[in-house]
């Protein structure tokens, strides 16, 4: 039996949330918000953190600065349980300032370590002692970004199921190396303006079309209209879970988190989407990506609810 049901390798940052500012700010102004959260951040460090806390066992492999802000994240991981055998260490962390506008944000990054995991830093034995392998932010990894589809060769080869979600591209070039990872890609996690992107589609349903063609299993989030899946050329969806809203940061990584959770389990396709919808809304009742879920007695008081509901 394995020793880990899952090894991610990705980035880790923290995230400075400000709250109540104007989407358009004037220079030479002291701006006042009206709260303020420092959380656990970036979306490989946020699902590992999420799935630890539902149970699943989580080994995480990533670059992380010697400062402060690096032994920050790395405790709010240990407090729920992730395993941190594979840490490589750089200089100064990467930080995410976010500056939330209703639905919409402002996400400035400093990379920082975030971009600096290499290759060769990478414990390849360790990552394929699991059952299961991830990644996020794809194109966030640019040093390591050559040799993913290596990487998924490996775990593949190793007799892992992969996923992948790859957040944002922030050059929006959406580039070919995508073409050299799907093909060992089992699960795929993208919202549903990533899914268009990497599709070059106009909406939803031809995304799915066109991505299922590459992907045994695609999944679409789409935040207050629930989740769609496409396996097998059949289609499956799920409702959002109706909650108020205290910040969307980090939403549809608890969504994976919910999602690949199930999976693990053994679940079947619609579990594995209501899981993610669920996490996903829990998520969104408190600061950040991670905040709620540092209370597992809330967190399984509001899954034994939603669930009898």
């Amino acid at each position: 039996m394995s020793k880990l049901d899952i090894t991610i390798a990705g980035e880790i940052n923290l995230d400075l949330i400000l709250y109540g500012l104007p989407e358009l700010m004037p220079t030479e102004r002291e701006l006042l918000a009206s709260g303020f959260a420092i959380t656990l951040g970036s979306s490989s460090a946020i699902l590992a953190h999420n799935l630890a806390a539902l149970g699943s066992r989580v080994g995480f492999v990533t670059k992380v600065g010697d400062d402060a802000f690096g032994a920050l994240a790395l405790q709010r991981l240990r407090e729920r349980g992730v395993d941190l055998a594979g840490i490589a260490h750089g200089a100064k962390s990467g930080v995410t300032v976010i500056l939330p506008h209703g639905p919409d944000r402002h996400i400035l990054t400093y990379p920082g370590t975030i971009s600096e995991l290499r290759f060769e830093q990478l414990d390849l034995d360790y990552l394929a002692s699991a059952r299961h392998f991830h990644m996020s932010s794809l194109f966030l990894q640019r040093q390591l970004l050559p040799r993913v589809p290596e990487l998924f060769r490996r775990m593949k080869s190793a007799g892992l199921t992969t996923s992948l979600d790859t957040n944002d591209d922030p050059e929006d070039r959406w580039d070919s190396i995508l073409e050299e990872i799907l093909p060992h890609v089992d699960i795929l996690l993208p919202n549903h303006r990533e899914a268009m992107k990497i599709s070059r589609a106009d909406n939803v349903e031809t995304a799915l079309s066109r991505l299922a063609q590459k992907v045994n299993t695609v999944v679409v989030k789409m935040g207050d209209r629930g989740a769609v899946a496409l396996r097998d050329g059949r289609r499956f969806s799920a409702p959002a879970i109706p909650v108020t809203v205290i910040d969307a940061v980090g939403a549809g990584d608890s969504f994976d988190a919910g999602f690949l959770h199930q999976f693990l389990q053994g679940g079947d396709l619609t579990t594995c989407l209501a899981c993610g919808n669920l996490c996903g809304a829990f998520s969104v009742t408190d600061c950040g990506g991670t905040e709620a879920f540092r209370d597992p007695a809330r967190l399984q008081e509001f899954l034994r609810l939603a669930r009898e509901h």
